[in-house]
């Protein structure tokens, strides 16, 4: 995990087994691509370990049919067995009423080398829009960290849409 190409290989593993465990909806899985005292920030919310995570995601994919992730490359910054990373991301999403939805943002991630792999230490989701797939609501503003490796700061907030 010392070297940029093993720690890529790493990171495209971790957001694949990511994607793989949203797409079939298991908690477990999901939870599991955290480091054991893993931090998520999304939507207002910082949950810290597995746990927490699990039960959260849970909850979050219990009102959809299927969620359908798109990564894009990460940027990264490896340093031994750490690495900050940015990963674009579009989801595709069917709600339990049959609306969809698509969302669109960033993570901003800090990764650690656990148990033989790669895995999120602390995620925080910087949501851009949320709407309609042809893009017609408005785009969230302030969630724009500068250029990579720039990253949100520890108490960043979260997007919280309204009620």
């Amino acid at each position: 995990m010392d070297d940029m190409i093993a720690a890529d290989v790493g990171v495209r593993q971790l957001q694949a087994r990511f994607i793989d465990a949203v797409w079939r909806q298991d908690a477990d899985d999901f939870a599991n691509c955290w480091t054991a005292d893993g931090v998520w920030k999304i939507a207002g919310m910082e949950l810290r370990g597995r746990d927490a995570i699990r039960a959260t995601c849970n909850k979050l994919l219990g009102r959809c049919e299927k969620i359908q992730l798109i990564l894009m490359p990460a940027l990264l910054e490896v340093s031994g067995k750490t690495a900050i990373g940015r990963h674009h991301v579009i989801e595709y999403a069917k709600m339990l009423d049959g609306s969809g939805w698509m969302t669109i943002g960033v993570y901003h991630d800090r990764l650690a080398g656990e148990e033989g792999r790669w895995r999120f230490a602390h995620r925080h989701w910087a949501m851009q829009y949320r709407g309609p797939l042809d893009l017609s609501a408005s785009f969230v503003a302030g969630q724009d960290f500068g250029p990579f490796p720039n990253m949100p700061g520890a108490d960043a907030p979260t997007y919280v849409r309204p009620a």
